[in-house]
C-alpha cells in the first residue's frame, strides 16, 4: 500500500504503543461491557456514573478520521489494528468534528430539499414500474446536492459571494451565509431521501385500478399515504432513545454516506483528505463512464456465463447459471462486471460494507435457495414444471395466467359458486420456497444483538424470537432501561447536547394523528378493514420495529414481515383482498417508514446536524413524497394500462411489482383457507413460522455445548429468508458479490485495516454513485423514462435474447 504522507511515525507510534492500551480501554469503558456471557451493564455495583464520566478520554486526544495516523489506531505493537468494535466504528470511521454556528435554516436548503425531493419522488415512482426495479439511492442524491449547493454557493447574492455586494443582514445571510456547508448538505439528503422512499398504498391505488376497476377519491387517497407514511416516524421517534442513540447502533450501510460528507466538507487542507478526495472523484468519474458499457453497450457483462456460452440449447443450463435477465436462472458461477447489480443498488446490501458473517449467513441461504429450487422443479412438486422456473404471477393449472375477477363479487368479496367452478390458483414452485423461506424467517427474526460487539464482523450472533428470550432477553431490557434513565453514553450523542432535542410529544403527536388519519380514511375510503383490526395492524408494527429496525443497524439485514402481515391479516379478517392490502400497508409499511426514520436519524447524530432540523425535513420530505408518487402513478397506469397488465410488459415498463402484490392479496384476502390451512395446498407457508421458532435452538444448545465452535455466529433468520433469495430479477451478480464482500471485509479489513479506514467506504460511496447517476441520465436518454427508448444495435456484446446467450424460455 501506498500512503500519502512520507515522513517517520517511529516517535509518535512508541507513544502511542504505551498510550493505546489505556486509550482503547477508556474510549470503550463509557459504553457497554461484553463477556462471553453477552451484554454486562457498566452502571453495576462495582462502577458508579461518576467515575465512568471522569475516565472518558479527552476528544483533544483522539485527533480526527482524516488524519493518517492516531493512538486510538494503533494495536500494541505499533501497527494499525483492523475496524472490530462499536467503538471503532464511531471512533475510528466518523468524524467528531462539529461547528454548532454554522447556520442550518438557509435559502439553499429549502430551494434543493424541495427540488431534490421532487425530483426523488418522481424518479423512484417511474423506476417502480420498471421491469428491473431501480432504486433512487442517496448516494446519488448526495452527489446532486452537493453539486447544486455549491452552484448556488457561487451564483447566490449575499455574504457569501464576494463577487455580488449586499448588505449584511439577516434577509441576505439566509439567502447566502457563506460556504455551502455539512448541515445544509445533510439536511437536503434526509428530505430527499424520504421523499424517495416508496408509499406502499401506491400499491394498493394501482392495483384497484388495474385490477378491480376501482379509483378512490384523490382527497382520501392523499390522506392514506399522510397518514400511512407519517405513522412509522411516530413510532421510530419515539423509540430513538435505543433504536438511535446507542453506540452499538451502527447502520453499517450509512458509513459510505458519512464518509462521503467528511470527504466533502472536513479537513480540506489535511494531505490525505485531499488525497481522498481525489480518489473518490476518480472512481466516481471512472464507473459512470464503465457503467455505459454493461447497461447499454454491451449487456452480456452484466453475467458473462461460460456455461451458457457452451451450452445455448439447454433449458437445464437456463435455469441454473442464466441470469442476465429478469427472472432468466439462479446465476451459478456467472461473472457479473455490472456495479448496479453488485453494488448496494440502493438497498442494505451492499459488497464493500455489509459485515462479513451477515454475508456468510446469506451465502448459506443462497446455497439452500439453489438446491431446493431445483429439487422442487425436477420432483414436479405443486405441479412446478406446469409454470415458469420463476415468476411471481397466478396460474392455472394448465400454466395459463389466473384472471381474479373470474371469482369475486362486485365488492370484491369471494364467490365460493365461481371459485368452484374457475379452481383454486397456482403460484410458480420457486415462489412458495421463498414464502416458506420468508415464513421461517419470522419466526426466527429478532436478532440477538451483542450491543457492544466484541467484534461487529465476526463476533455478531445468531439471532431469533427465540433468541432473544435464550440469548440476549435480559441484556436488551438492561439497554432500555439505561436509556430511560439518560445514562447511554455515545461520543456522537453526547457532541449533540448543544442543540435542543426533540420533545418526546412531538413524535407522540406525530402518531396519534397518523392514526388517526389512519381510521378516517380506512372508513371514508370503504376499505373493509374493521376498527379493531386496524389497531391491531398498528400494535403489530409498535411490536416488531423495534426488532427489524437494531437488525438493520446490527448486522445491515432488513427482515421482511410483509407476509407474516398478510398472513395475521388474512386470520383477522377473510375473504377480502381489500381488506388485506390494507392491513398489511398498516403493519408493514409502518416498520418500514421507522426504519427509515432511526437510520435518517442516525445520520443526523454522526453528522451533528439539530435533532429539530432532522425531524422537520424527514416529515416534509415525506409529505412530498406521498404526493408526487400518487400524481405520477396516476400518469403511468392511465398511459401505458395494457402494458401494466400484460404478463412480460416492455424493457422499459412493467406491472409486476404491482402484479406480485395483488397476487398476494388474492390468495391471502380472499383465498386463505383454501390454500394456506393445515389441510390446502400450501399450508407449509404459515405452518414454517412455528418451524422457524425452533430453529436457533440447535445452534443455541452447540454453542453452550462448544463454545469456541462459533455456532454463534450463524444468522439463522438471514439463512431462512435467504432460501428464496433467487426467485425474482437478475441474479448474475450473486458469485461477483460474495468475492468481493470477503476481499474487503475480511481480507483488507484484516490484513490492510489502514487502507480500509481510510478508503473501502469511500470506495462504495464512489462507486454506487457514479453508477447511480449514470442510471439516471440513462434512463432519461436512451431507457425510455422520458418516454422514447433508443436501443444499441444488437452485435457480439448485445444479442438478441438473454444477454448472456442462455436459451430463452419464455
Amino acid at each position: 500500500m501506498v500512503f500519502p504522507l512520507q515522513f517517520s511515525f517511529t516517535l509518535e507510534r512508541e507513544r502511542c504503543s504505551e498510550r493505546r492500551a489505556t486509550m482503547a480501554s477508556e474510549v470503550t469503558r463509557a459504553l457497554p461491557e461484553f463477556s462471553e456471557d453477552g451484554l454486562k451493564s457498566p452502571y453495576d455495583e462495582e462502577k458508579t456514573w461518576e467515575k465512568e464520566s471522569e475516565e472518558k478520554i479527552p476528544e483533544a486526544e483522539l485527533g480526527d478520521v482524516y488524519e493518517d495516523v492516531r493512538a486510538i489506531d494503533l494495536g500494541d505493537d505499533g501497527k494499525e489494528r483492523p475496524i472490530e468494535t462499536a467503538a471503532d466504528w464511531s471512533l475510528r470511521l466518523i468524524s467528531l468534528e462539529d461547528d454548532p454556528t454554522l447556520p442550518v435554516w438557509t435559502f439553499r436548503l429549502w430551494f434543493l430539499s424541495i427540488g431534490l425531493s421532487c425530483f426523488g419522488a418522481v424518479l423512484s415512482q417511474i423506476f417502480a414500474f420498471r421491469p428491473q426495479v431501480v432504486y433512487v439511492s442517496q448516494l446519488f442524491l448526495q452527489t446532486a446536492a452537493f453539486i447544486l449547493g455549491r452552484l448556488l454557493e457561487e451564483i447566490l447574492p449575499g455574504p457569501g459571494n464576494p463577487r455580488m455586494r449586499t448588505r449584511d443582514t439577516a434577509f441576505w445571510r439566509w439567502i447566502n451565509p457563506g460556504k455551502f456547508n455539512i448541515k445544509e448538505h445533510v439536511g437536503i439528503l434526509i428530505t430527499a431521501a424520504a421523499a424517495t422512499h416508496g408509499a406502499l398504498a401506491i400499491n394498493i391505488f394501482a392495483a384497484d385500478d388495474l385490477f378491480y376497476g376501482f379509483t378512490p377519491n384523490p382527497a382520501i387517497a392523499i390522506f392514506t399515504l399522510l397518514g400511512s407514511q407519517l405513522l412509522g416516524y411516530g413510532l421510530g421517534g419515539m423509540m430513538r432513545s435505543f433504536l438511535v442513540y446507542p453506540t452499538y447502533i451502527v447502520f453499517p450501510n450509512v458509513i459510505p454516506t458519512i464518509q462521503m460528507f467528511d470527504v466533502l466538507h472536513r479537513g480540506q487542507d489535511n494531505i490525505l483528505q485531499k488525497k481522498r478526495l481525489r480518489f473518490f472523484w476518480i472512481l466516481f468519474v471512472g464507473i459512470f463512464v464503465w457503467e455505459w458499457f454493461p447497461e447499454y453497450i454491451a449487456p452480456l457483462l452484466t453475467g458473462v456465463s461460460i456455461f451458457c456460452l457452451a451450452r445455448r440449447d439447454s433449458a437445464w443450463v437456463t435455469r441454473l447459471f442464466g441470469g442476465a435477465a429478469g427472472n432468466e436462472g439462479l446465476g451459478l458461477f456467472s461473472l457479473c462486471l455490472d456495479w448496479n447489480y453488485v453494488g448496494s443498488g440502493g438497498s442494505a446490501y451492499g459488497a464493500l460494507f455489509q459485515p462479513l458473517s451477515t454475508q456468510l449467513s446469506l451465502y448459506t441461504g443462497v446455497l439452500i435457495c439453489i438446491l431446493s429450487f431445483t429439487g422442487i422443479y425436477t420432483r414436479n412438486v405443486w405441479k412446478s414444471q406446469n409454470f415458469p422456473f420463476l415468476s411471481q404471477l397466478l396460474f392455472n393449472e394448465d400454466g395459463t395466467v389466473f384472471d381474479q375477477n373470474l371469482i369475486l363479487n362486485d365488492d370484491f368479496t369471494l364467490n365460493e359458486e365461481k371459485l368452484e367452478a374457475v379452481g383454486l390458483p397456482y403460484f410458480a414452485g420457486t415462489q412458495i420456497i421463498a414464502k416458506i423461506g420468508l415464513s421461517l424467517s419470522f419466526g426466527a427474526t429478532g436478532e440477538r444483538i451483542r450491543a457492544g460487539f466484541q467484534t461487529f464482523f465476526i463476533d455478531s450472533s445468531p439471532s431469533a424470537v427465540t433468541h432473544m428470550a435464550l440469548w440476549n432477553g435480559k441484556q436488551v431490557w438492561d439497554t432500555i432501561k439505561l436509556s430511560r434513565k439518560g445514562k447511554l453514553e455515545d461520543v456522537h450523542y453526547e457532541k449533540m447536547k448543544v442543540y435542543n432535542e426533540v420533545p418526546f410529544w412531538w413524535y407522540a403527536a406525530l402518531f396519534i394523528a397518523s392514526v388517526a388519519i389512519g381510521l378516517a380514511t380506512n372508513y371514508t375510503g370503504h376499505s373493509g378493514l374493521p376498527w379493531w383490526a386496524f389497531f391491531i395492524s398498528v400494535g403489530f408494527a409498535a411490536i416488531f420495529l423495534p426488532i427489524i429496525s437494531t437488525l438493520y443497524a446490527v448486522l445491515c439485514y432488513v427482515a421482511d414481515t410483509q407476509d407474516i402481515a398478510r398472513m395475521l391479516g388474512a386470520a383477522l379478517v377473510s375473504n377480502s383482498p381489500q381488506s388485506n392490502m390494507y392491513f398489511t400497508l398498516y403493519a408493514y409499511n409502518s416498520t418500514e417508514q421507522g426504519r427509515s426514520m432511526t437510520r435518517d436519524l442516525k445520520m443526523g447524530q454522526y453528522t451533528k446536524l439539530p435533532p429539530r432540523v432532522t425531524f422537520t425535513m424527514q416529515c416534509v420530505g415525506a409529505i412530498i413524497g406521498a404526493l408526487l408518487n400518487y400524481i405520477i402513478m396516476k400518469s403511468v397506469v392511465a398511459s401505458h394500462r395494457e402494458i401494466l397488465l400484460s404478463v412480460q410488459g416492455t424493457n422499459v415498463w412493467s406491472g409486476a411489482t404491482i402484479q406480485s402484490f395483488n397476487s398476494d392479496a388474492v390468495t391471502w384476502g380472499a383465498l386463505s383457507k383454501q390454500l394456506y390451512s393445515p389441510s390446502g395446498r400450501y399450508g407449509i407457508i404459515p405452518l414454517s413460522i412455528l418451524i422457524g421458532l425452533a430453529i436457533p435452538i440447535p445452534f443455541w444448545l452447540l454453542h453452550k455445548k462448544w463454545p469456541k465452535a462459533h455456532f454463534d455466529k450463524v444468522i439463522t433468520p438471514m439463512i431462512a429468508s435467504e432460501i428464496g433469495y433467487l426467485s425474482t430479477g437478475i441474479n448474475s451478480s450473486i458469485f461477483m458479490t460474495f468475492l468481493l464482500c470477503v476481499f474487503s471485509q475480511f481480507y483488507i479489513r484484516k490484513y490492510h485495516p489502514r487502507w480500509f479506514r481510510k478508503y473501502n467506504f469511500l470506495m462504495s460511496a464512489a462507486l454506487d454513485g457514479g453508477t447511480e447517476v449514470m442510471v439516471f441520465v440513462y434512463s432519461f436518454a436512451v431507457g425510455g423514462a422520458g418516454g422514447r427508448t433508443i436501443n444499441f444495435p444488437n452485435w457480439a456484446l448485445n444479442p438478441a435474447g438473454n444477454p448472456d446467450y442462455c436459451k430463452r424460455l419464455t
